[in-house]
């Protein structure tokens, strides 16, 4: 299989030439409605099929090739891990899951949202072609019961599919509780075998044993969207965007004070002020910028603007992209407000299933309220600090270490702040409303 030029396709008269640059949305904001079968194909052709190994492995070597990582948040290169789970499913007798992960549950966050809802289509390509390179027969996507759009735009898509007979293997639309970590891959696998949907002790992990006791694919939506985009286009196309290190286009959601929140598409490699630029620019003068959602970091408002958007480059600085949802601080809010806030939230949405998350966040989100209100006790800021560093890497999963580094970039961005908390108590900007949003989240997990 030639992954730049794919076997002929009978949905399509000609071939459709590729996009000047990678992306998945028509424009950012993007604000039409879900795009049906025919208006995908229309816009960029049937897909390639993988009908044998040796295709499946062209394929996957294209992704390699291509420099794709996950877009989840861990930023693994996507092709590695379509090996390894095509070579563990054929030591099991050629059985794989491949799970399309759209368990969105960053409140900062809304571009796996976004995509499904709109391009429901592109989704379903990467899920299929995944589940063809690697052996699956099962493939499903995975996304929260109160995501409505996207989940009636899925349900809508793969009866077009069935229709249209464009697919032999059978694809699921599963819903799921819309919480923190509902999303973390063992909790997905979890939570589609009939548990509930919380991450699990590892190992094994879902690529060595995940749903039903099988090698399991979970790939973010946005990475299998990528993947669908490659397959037709090439390797090469994808790295024409981006940077050497980080190729391709990323999703990112802009909120906060900016003028026009929501989710932009941009190469990778461009300075975090030409995205605020691109939302409008900022309402009023900015303090700070978090950067990839609650387990991300804060940063100084003038070093955020000159940051390249680039996982590769962040993730060496120290400051993962994450889940790729930015947020400008304005002047006017209380950073230790805000971040106390985010604390709580945190705290709440753990699997209260481990130590760390069980008693660290509580104790943590505890003390950081009693430092924002003035009602702690000297020392309180450091022994804050202490407690982030004894939980990370002690949970069952990765929550208390996005935890602990949120905290971390607080007191070090915010520390003489903290500590004028804790000898004065709230200041005048603590009246107005958290900027960040800390919902409550659906109580169940199942």
């Amino acid at each position: 299989m030639s992954i730049a030029s794919p076997a002929p396709r009978p949905q399509r008269a000609a071939a459709v030439p590729p996009p000047a640059m990678p992306r998945l949305l028509a424009g950012p904001p993007a604000r039409e409605g879900a795009e049906t079968f025919e208006q995908h194909v229309a816009r960029l052709g049937a897909r390639p099929r993988v009908g044998d190994q040796q295709q499946g492995a062209a394929l996957i070597a294209a992704l390699e090739r291509s420099g794709l990582t996950g877009r989840g948040g861990a930023g693994f290169p996507a092709g590695r891990k379509w090996r390894t789970v095509a070579a563990n499913a054929q030591r099991a007798g050629g059985r794989a899951v491949v799970v399309a992960n759209g368990a969105e549950g960053e409140p900062l966050a809304a571009k796996d949202r976004v995509l499904m809802a709109l391009r429901p289509h592109l989704v379903l390509d990467g899920l299929l072609l995944a589940a063809e390179a690697v052996g699956a027969g099962d493939a499903v996507v995975y996304l929260p019961r109160t995501f409505g759009d996207a989940v009636q735009a899925l349900e809508q898509a793969v009866r077009e599919r069935r229709l249209a007979g464009e697919s032999d293997r059978w694809v699921r639309v599963v819903t799921g509780p819309h919480r923190y970590v509902a999303g973390e891959e063992s909790a997905a696998v979890a939570f589609l075998d009939g548990r509930e949907a919380r991450p699990a002790f590892v190992p094994p992990r879902p690529f060595e044993r995940g749903v039903g006791r099988l090698p399991t694919l979970v790939q973010n939506v946005e990475t299998l969207s990528h993947a669908a985009l490659v397959a037709r286009f090439g390797d090469g196309w994808f790295r024409s965007a981006g940077t050497p290190a980080s190729p391709g286009s990323v999703l990112l959601t802009v909120g906060g004070a900016v003028a026009r929140p929501g989710v932009y598409e941009v190469a990778q490699g461009i300075p975090l002020g030409e995205v605020v630029a691109m939302a409008g620019g900022v309402t009023e003068p900015p303090q700070a910028a978090l950067v990839g959602g609650y387990a991300g970091r804060w940063l100084d408002a003038e070093a955020a603007w000159a940051m390249p958007i680039d996982g590769a480059a962040l993730a060496a600085a120290g400051t993962p992209l994450g889940c790729a949802a930015v947020a400008v601080l304005p002047q006017s809010a209380c950073p230790v407000h805000e971040t106390q806030a985010v604390l709580d939230f945190l705290a709440r949405e753990s699997a209260r299933q481990c130590g760390p998350c069980l008693h660290g966040l509580d104790a943590i989100a505890a003390t950081a309220a009693a430092v924002a209100t003035g009602q702690g006790r000297a020392g309180d800021v450091d022994r804050l600090g202490r407690w982030a560093g004894e939980i990370t890497g002690r949970g069952a999963c990765h929550h208390p270490d996005g935890a602990a580094a949120f905290l971390h970039s607080a007191i070090a961005l915010f520390g003489p702040r903290l500590q004028q908390h804790l000898r004065r108590g709230p200041c005048d900007a603590c009246r107005r409303p958290p900027l960040l949003p800390v919902p409550h989240m659906q109580e169940t997990w199942r």
